[in-house]
């Protein structure tokens, strides 16, 4: 039993020194391959590191770059957009006192009204002068890019596709949304059945008489 119990010590013993050694074998082999490399081996190597590292830094300062100049032409960003909501709440104002029956017609609600519309033409100026511009919607062709339809409307005096509402004025930021205009666009006038059957008869009659 002894003898077994040292044969199989004396095994594992071997089995781990030779395993040990595999990793030193590794990098002798791997310390060989370099020492068998010529001096122009050796710097072209050097030179495709370097190649690699000037790239990376590169590609890095671009990066930078791109985040300042984005930083800088839309810092404004947020803010800008949070400010739209002070034209939102001047417009729902005026429409409010606008349907006010008590003070249409009266000279108040018309002084009242002039002092908004100063105060958003006051907002509208400061945007435009930080390249802030309103969207020009209506009678414009439906761009989903810059407009939202919120609703069709039949229409047959405009084209299908055609805004004829602007329910919220959109912005964009020089390039850049920064926020749609709300808008209901022009959709085919459907004519109801009992019209369709009128149109109908009408050509029947015409097609008859023509043929007299």
């Amino acid at each position: 039993m002894e003898k077994e119990q040292n044969s199989k010590t004396e095994e594992n013993i071997n089995k781990k020194t030779k395993s040990s050694e595999v990793p030193e074998n590794n990098k002798k082999l791997k310390e060989e391959k370099k020492a068998e490399l010529s001096p122009e081996d050796k710097i072209k190597e050097l030179e495709e590191k370097l190649a690699r590292t000037l790239a990376e830094m590169e590609n890095q300062r671009r990066r930078y770059e791109k985040e300042k100049e984005d930083a800088f032409e839309y810092g404004g960003f947020a803010f800008a957009r949070e400010n739209l909501n002070l034209i939102d709440n001047l417009e729902r104002a005026k429409q409010s006192l606008e349907n006010d029956e008590t003070l249409k017609n009266s000279e108040a609600l018309k002084k009242t009204l002039e002092h908004l519309e100063i105060i958003n033409k006051d907002l509208i100026s400061i945007f435009k002068k930080n390249n802030i511009e309103p969207i020009d919607s209506v009678n414009k062709k439906l761009d989903p890019n810059i407009h939202q339809a919120m609703m069709e409307i039949e229409n047959d005096q405009k084209e299908p596709g055609t805004i004829i509402q602007e329910i919220q004025k959109g912005f964009m930021m020089k390039d850049k949304l920064l926020r749609p205009a709300l808008v209901g666009v022009a959709k085919k006038f459907e004519k109801n059945k009992n019209d369709a059957k009128k149109d109908k008869k009408n050509e029947q009659n015409q097609e008859k008489s023509i043929k007299k």
